[in-house]
């Protein structure tokens, strides 16, 4: 049986920019996204908020998961913010199996972004979810939440973010997608 390890942002401290912060929108996707996933015939385990990231990442590493998907949104440098918008998929660069699933999550995710040019495939090196969990690993920025629009449609889009990534997911381990 499949399984993928999802792990929303552990990031409380990240404010939206207009209330709310990264961690509780975050979480807000995935809990509608396990369902999805557990319909489909995937074993799913999850970070908890309480937890670090190390803590989360060992949490990963202790099981056999075919997919590590962190959840996380965006915010730009000071001197820009507020200014970008878009969606960023990064990937650890030597891991084919995350570069493929990657670019099937950001291929898919350009159907619901309002502005699919801004959805960006990103290889990375620096991320701790991508170099240092056992699992091919993705790490999804789904919009800029220091940007008002991006932010709104974060909170206008849980669901369907939720059921984007979730098909992707599933077209990534070649299992049929099911509704819950």
């Amino acid at each position: 049986m499949p399984s993928v390890f999802i792990s929303p942002s552990l990031q409380e401290f990240n404010p939206y920019v207009d209330g709310g912060n990264e961690e509780y929108y975050m979480n807000l996707i995935a809990d509608e996204l396990i369902p999805y996933l557990i319909a489909s015939g995937i074993t799913v385990g999850r970070n908890s908020p309480e937890q670090s990231l190390r803590q989360a990442i060992d949490q990963s590493n202790q099981g056999d998961y075919d997919l590590h998907l962190a959840i996380h949104s965006n915010a730009s440098p000071p001197n820009m913010a507020g200014q970008l918008q878009g969606a960023d998929v990064y990937y650890y660069p030597y891991s084919v199996k995350g570069k493929s699933a990657a670019t099937i999550i950001a291929d898919n995710y350009k159907a619901i972004y309002p502005n699919p040019n801004l959805v960006k495939l990103v290889p990375s090196t620096t991320l701790a979810e991508l170099r240092l969990t056992k699992a091919p690993a993705v790490l999804i920025e789904v919009a800029y939440h220091d940007n008002p629009q991006d932010a709104q449609w974060i909170r206008d889009n849980i669901g369907n973010i939720a059921r984007n990534l979730a098909l992707s997911v599933t077209e990534f381990l070649d299992v049929p997608f099911v509704q819950p």
